[in-house]
């Protein structure tokens, strides 16, 4: 694959074309078709409920084939094998596999490997229940002009952003935005702005160059960005990191508002701690996102002012338990009343009423397990799937490093539990992100390549 040169003007050009479709295609939180709550408003959507669950898991030296691997587990409503997993792909080698996406289609999952920056393509179309691997993009680094660390991907019109947390070149937090065709052809890549290259951003001397989420509210043409750390630091064992001074002091602290017309940087925000998964209201009218800022246990709001501005602030503690609880997965309900918060320290989900999104008010908690991380929820808010694993080398050890799916219903009031997958006692590695599937979809929201 030879990396392409993309002109500032060419790539204005098809930044015009995606933006063109967004205005197309507005998302209304009353749309019958359901899906993952976090998912993209560019993607096709599922029919009614969820039948699957795709498990992008870590593998473990010594356990099963140590694989990285798709673990897909039936969640059909009275199907023999409910709460079963009825296939696994597992990848080449040990990639420390985070998180992944569908093509805007749904056709294809991306699944990203942190470590090796690889990204496999598996074909989840033809039959649902046993995605079937397409190819590997391997060349990451080399193509993207030096990106590294993908975190993850997420469906734009024809092709997939991907927000990265490293570079080649150091390995620490100076990173990058980088698109590719849904056929797996590079398209672009975006520099982060930092102090020295801020690109014209606004409040240019919080600029830190770090990434880590990626999501779009189309409608006003905004992009936001969150930041975490670099290579250096995600793959370090996390006791000896948090002993290390220096390294700490290695870790984003701000969020970036893009035009996501020109995939310009707009307005640079403080938001000190790595603050990590970003969710936007879905309604209409609600012009505001959530993120937790994991090394603070605060919840920010990045949301438009009365004159239209963007404006970030934090707006509830996540505990009062001294020292922080590393808050990491959040999950915002379609109808935009109720935020689920996992902490990963002391394994619990906490919820907040955040029907004033200004007071957050935390409205229950649950013990998950003992270390906790994803949370998928579905648009009808009735169920909530969690895993285990946050990193390799960060999840707990010796009793402590439990690592599972475990399904929950949601009735308004408590969560019940539903079914529990032992992963490592099925030999299957470190639970890790999860995305639903489903052989009955709604018809494509995007009909048109952005290219």
């Amino acid at each position: 694959m030879k990396t392409r040169i993309i002109t500032q003007s060419h790539a204005a050009a098809i930044a015009r074309g995606v933006f063109v479709l967004a205005l197309t295609l507005p998302f209304s939180a009353g749309v019958a078709r359901a899906d993952e709550t976090c998912s993209s408003p560019y993607l096709a959507r599922i029919e009614g409920q969820e039948e699957f669950v795709y498990v992008w898991t870590l593998g473990v030296e010594g356990l099963g084939d140590g694989a990285d691997k798709v673990v897909t587990v039936d969640v059909k409503p009275g199907s023999p094998t409910y709460g079963k997993v009825v296939s696994t792909a597992s990848v080449d080698g040990r990639n420390e596999a985070h998180h992944a996406g569908f093509t805007d289609d749904r056709h294809q999952l991306w699944l990203a490997g942190l470590d090796t920056s690889r990204v496999f393509i598996f074909d989840v179309y033809t039959d649902p229940a046993k995605p079937k691997f397409v190819k590997t993009i391997s060349n990451f680094a080399e193509t993207t002009g030096g990106a590294v660390g993908p975190h993850g991907t997420y469906p734009l019109p024809g092709r997939m952003l991907i927000p990265c947390l490293s570079n080649a070149k150091d390995k620490g937090g100076r990173t990058a935005l980088v698109e590719y065709g849904n056929d797996g052809n590079y398209i672009a890549t975006h520099w982060m702005p930092t102090k020295e290259d801020a690109r014209g951003a606004a409040n240019a001397n919080f600029a830190d160059g770090y990434c880590y989420d990626a999501r779009v509210l189309p409608r006003k043409n905004a992009l936001l960005t969150s930041s975490f750390t670099g290579l250096n630091n995600y793959m370090r064992d996390l006791g000896q990191l948090l002993a290390d001074a220096e390294a700490m002091k290695h870790f984003g602290s701000t969020m970036v508002m893009w035009d996501f017309h020109t995939r310009q940087p707009k307005k640079i925000f403080q938001v000190p701690g790595a603050p990590l998964e970003i969710r936007w209201a879905w309604d209409p009218k609600h012009n505001y996102a959530f993120t937790a800022a994991a090394l603070t246990s605060k919840l920010w709001l990045v949301y438009a002012d009365d004159k239209g501005e963007w404006q970030a602030k934090d707006v509830a503690p996540i505990s009062e338990v001294k020292g922080g609880v590393l808050p990491v997965d959040i999950s915002l309900s379609a109808d935009d009343k109720t935020l689920f918060v996992d902490s990963f320290l002391d394994g619990k989900c906490r919820v907040f009423d955040v029907s004033d999104p200004h007071k957050p008010k935390q409205i229950y908690e649950k013990q998950i397990g003992k270390q906790v991380n994803m949370v998928s929820q579905s648009w009808d808010g009735k169920r909530l799937y969690f895993t285990s694993s946050l990193l390799a080398n960060w999840d707990k050890k010796g009793a402590d490093n439990e690592q599972f799916l475990r399904a929950y219903s949601w009735d308004g009031k408590e969560l019940k539990p539903q079914f529990d997958l032992d992963f490592t006692a099925l030999k299957l590695g470190r639970a890790h992100h999860m995305l639903f599937g489903s052989s009955k979809l709604g018809p494509n929201r995007v009909v048109a390549s952005a290219n």
